[in-house]
C-alpha cells in the first residue's frame, strides 16, 4: 500500500514537471509569435508611412536596395498620394512691378509615387500654378499675374532599383541632376525665390526635360560616397540658354562626392556639365558648374542646432557668329537653426546673362523660416535687388506651405 502511494506521488510530481515545461514552452512560443506579429506590423506601418524611404533619402546608400514585393495586395496596390499647397504673398516697391501687392494660392502640386514591382518605382508630379511677376525684368503690365491657373506635368518617370554594378536608370520627364538644388521642388527650398543664376541660365522653373538618365554608385576604395550621373534628353526646351531644334539633344553629366568630416559634419562637392544647342540652327552652349555644401548638425542637440553653407557657381560658353560669349554666375547661402523650429538664413546672388556678359544683376536676401511640423511651414524673406537694366528695389515675400498625404523626403 505504501508502495502504491509512493508511486502515485512520483507520478503526480513528474506530470507536474511536464505540464509546467509544456506551459513555459507554449508561453515562449506565444511571446515569440507576438513579437513577430508586432515586428511585422511595425514594418508594415513604416512601409505605409514611408519611414524607410525618408531615412534612405537622408543617408546616401553605398549598395543598391531592392524594394517592393513579388506580389502586391491591399494597400500596396495604391500609390502614395500627396498634395502640396503653397500660399504666396509679395509686396514690392512701386515702379518695380505692375502689381505691387500680390497674394493668394501660388501653386498646388499633386504627387503619386509607387513601386511598380520589385525592380522599379514610378513618380508623377502634376502642378497647378499661376504666373507671378519678376521685378528683375522690370514693370510690364502684360506679364502681370492674371490669377489663372494652368496645369503642368512637372515630372513623370520610372526608376530601376535592382540593376547590377550599382546602376540605376531613370526614364521619362524629370528635373535634371544639375548642381545642388535643381532637382528639389521650389516649395522644399529654404528660400522663397530661385537664385538669379538659376533663373537667368536655367529658367524660372529650373532645368527639366524628357529623356534618359543613368546613375552609377562609383566603387570607391577611399571610403566616401561617389555618384556619377549621365543624362541624354530631348533638348526641345524654350529656356534662356537651351532652345534646341528637332535633332539637337541635350547632354548632362554630374559627379557627386560626399564626405563625412566628423560625427557632426559633412561636406558635399558636386561637378556638373551641360552641352546643347541654344537655337534651332544648332549653335552650341557649354556650361560647367560646381556646388559645395557644408552641413553641421551636432549629435547631442540635433533637434535644436544646425548650420548649412551652400554655394553654386557656373561658367557658360556660348557659340555665336560674332564670337563666343563667356559669362558666369554664382550664389552663396547660409542657414542657421536658432531653435527647434526656427531657422535664420541669408543669400547673395550675382549673375550675368548667357547671351550678354556685360550686364549683371545682384540680390541680397534674408530669410526667417518657422516649421510648425514636418507637414507645414511659414517663411518670410526680405530682398534688395539690383537689376541689370532697371532701378533697385526692395520687396517682402511671405510663403505658407502645407502638405497632406505621404510626401516623401527630398534628397539630402
Amino acid at each position: 500500500m505504501k508502495k502504491y502511494h509512493l508511486f502515485t506521488i512520483v507520478l503526480i510530481f513528474v506530470s507536474t514537471l511536464v505540464f509546467a515545461r509544456q506551459t513555459k514552452k507554449d508561453t515562449t512560443l506565444q511571446t515569440t509569435q507576438t513579437e513577430i506579429d508586432s515586428a511585422a506590423l511595425e514594418a508594415e506601418l513604416a512601409k505605409e508611412l514611408g519611414v524607410d524611404e525618408e531615412s534612405s533619402a537622408e543617408t546616401p546608400q553605398t549598395q543598391p536596395v531592392v524594394r517592393g514585393s513579388t506580389s502586391r495586395s491591399g494597400s500596396s496596390l495604391n500609390p502614395k498620394i500627396s498634395m502640396v499647397g503653397t500660399f504666396f504673398t509679395s509686396a514690392t516697391e512701386a515702379n518695380a512691378v505692375a502689381k505691387t501687392v500680390d497674394t493668394g494660392l501660388s501653386e498646388a502640386e499633386l504627387s503619386l509615387q509607387a513601386y511598380v514591382d520589385p525592380y522599379s518605382k514610378a513618380d508623377f508630379f502634376i502642378a497647378f500654378g499661376r504666373e507671378s511677376e519678376d521685378p528683375f525684368a522690370g514693370p510690364d503690365s502684360e506679364s502681370a499675374a492674371n490669377g489663372e491657373y494652368e496645369a503642368e506635368l512637372e515630372e513623370a518617370f520610372v526608376t530601376s532599383l535592382s540593376l547590377p554594378f550599382g546602376l540605376q536608370i531613370k526614364a521619362g520627364k524629370f528635373r535634371s541632376n544639375f548642381g545642388k538644388i535643381n532637382q528639389t521642388h521650389p516649395h522644399a527650398l529654404k528660400f522663397l525665390d530661385l537664385p538669379r543664376m538659376h533663373v537667368n541660365f536655367l529658367g524660372d522653373e529650373g532645368l527639366g526635360d524628357r529623356g534618359l538618365g543613368v546613375n552609377w554608385l562609383v566603387p570607391n576604395p577611399l571610403n566616401f560616397f561617389q555618384e556619377l550621373t549621365i543624362e541624354v534628353t530631348s533638348g526641345a526646351l524654350n529656356g534662356p540658354t537651351f532652345q534646341g531644334g528637332s535633332n539637337n539633344l541635350l547632354y548632362l553629366g554630374h559627379l557627386k562626392n560626399f564626405f563625412d568630416l566628423s560625427l557632426n559634419s559633412t561636406l558635399e562637392l558636386g561637378l556638373s556639365g551641360i552641352y546643347g544647342a541654344h537655337n534651332k540652327v544648332g549653335d552650341k552652349t557649354k556650361i560647367g558648374a560646381v556646388d559645395l555644401t557644408y552641413k553641421w548638425k551636432p549629435l547631442r542637440q540635433n533637434h535644436y542646432k544646425s548650420f548649412v553653407w551652400m554655394t553654386e557657381a557656373l561658367i557658360s560658353n556660348r557659340d555665336e557668329r560674332a564670337g563666343a560669349i563667356t559669362s558666369n554666375a554664382f550664389y552663396t547661402f547660409m542657414d542657421y537653426q536658432i531653435s527647434k523650429r526656427w531657422f535664420l538664413g541669408g543669400r547673395f546672388d550675382y549673375s550675368e546673362f548667357p547671351d550678354n556678359s556685360d550686364l549683371n544683376e545682384k540680390a541680397y536676401s534674408i530669410m526667417l523660416n518657422f516649421f510648425t511640423t514636418e507637414f507645414q511651414k511659414i517663411e518670410l524673406e526680405f530682398q534688395h535687388g539690383d537689376p541689370a537694366e532697371f532701378d533697385s528695389f526692395n520687396r517682402v515675400l511671405l510663403r505658407a506651405v502645407f502638405v497632406i498625404g505621404a510626401h516623401g523626403a527630398h534628397k539630402y
